[in-house]
């Protein structure tokens, strides 16, 4: 069990309210077989453009002009950016482009009903006896703040996006470094010991142990082995959170 007395609770989303297998086996091969149709469709559009900047900066350019100034013409760069996007995601780099574009795929397959998102049994009811306790729940997660509030705007469990007062992605920062920590606990305008992290990643709950906030280390059904939980405490239900 974790007795919080504190104000607010962060969560992470895969491996803590929802599980791996559907991020990887439903969300992300939606995003590798729209990928290209999607390019085409959004090509030449302001919903696009920043988007783009995203990606040329994590390529360190300083523009998407510049990223791609060697191609010729607007088919070559559409198949650039789609090659790139593919190399990240073979290679799980949790870069804020890539994110930020899985976003806008995902919010098609959401609008359709094709995608429904998958969260644990008990994360509906933590989520009402926490807001029904005055404590301030918000989400950070690797997966951009568009797509955050899609998927919790459509889960198997309803619309739970009213439950978060907060969304935070690796805009604020890389989450296994402490000043992302630091800063989101500066947003909650609160000092950080008065903030509970969650997550299934023991790296990320160090950052935030050592940014100052308290840690909960999640063992959900599909995670991966843990070897060295590092002085985290466990839980494997949000039930084992009592607060106060």
């Amino acid at each position: 069990m974790i007795e919080f007395y504190g104000r607010g609770l962060l969560l992470d989303i895969e491996g803590t309210t929802a599980s791996v297998a559907f991020v990887y086996d439903v969300m992300f091969p939606f995003v590798r077989r729209e990928l290209d149709s999607y390019l085409k469709s959004a090509w030449g559009t302001p919903t696009l453009d920043p988007v783009l900047r995203y990606i040329a900066q994590d390529a360190g350019a300083d523009s998407f002009e510049q990223w791609t100034r060697e191609d010729a013409g607007e088919e070559a760069k559409l198949e650039r950016v789609s090659a790139e996007m593919t190399r990240l995601m073979d290679n799980d780099v949790k870069a804020t482009g890539l994110k930020q574009l899985q976003g806008l795929i995902w919010k098609s397959g959401f609008d359709s009903g094709e995608l429904v998102a998958a969260v644990f049994d008990d994360v509906p009811a933590a989520l009402t006896r926490w807001n029904a306790g005055g404590k301030d729940v918000r989400i950070y997660s690797s997966g951009s703040v568009a797509a955050q509030k899609m998927f919790f705007g459509h889960t198997n469990h309803g619309d739970l996006l009213s439950s978060f007062k907060g969304h935070y992605d690796t805009t604020t920062g890389p989450k296994k470094v402490a000043e992302s920590y630091r800063a989101i606990a500066a947003d909650y305008g609160c000092d950080a010991s008065e903030i509970l992290f969650l997550s299934d990643i023991v790296g990320e709950l160090d950052a935030a142990r050592e940014a100052g906030m308290r840690t909960g280390l999640c063992y959900r059904p599909g995670n991966a082995p843990v070897e060295n939980a590092n002085g985290h405490t466990g839980i494997e239900s949000f039930d084992q959170i009592s607060i106060g």
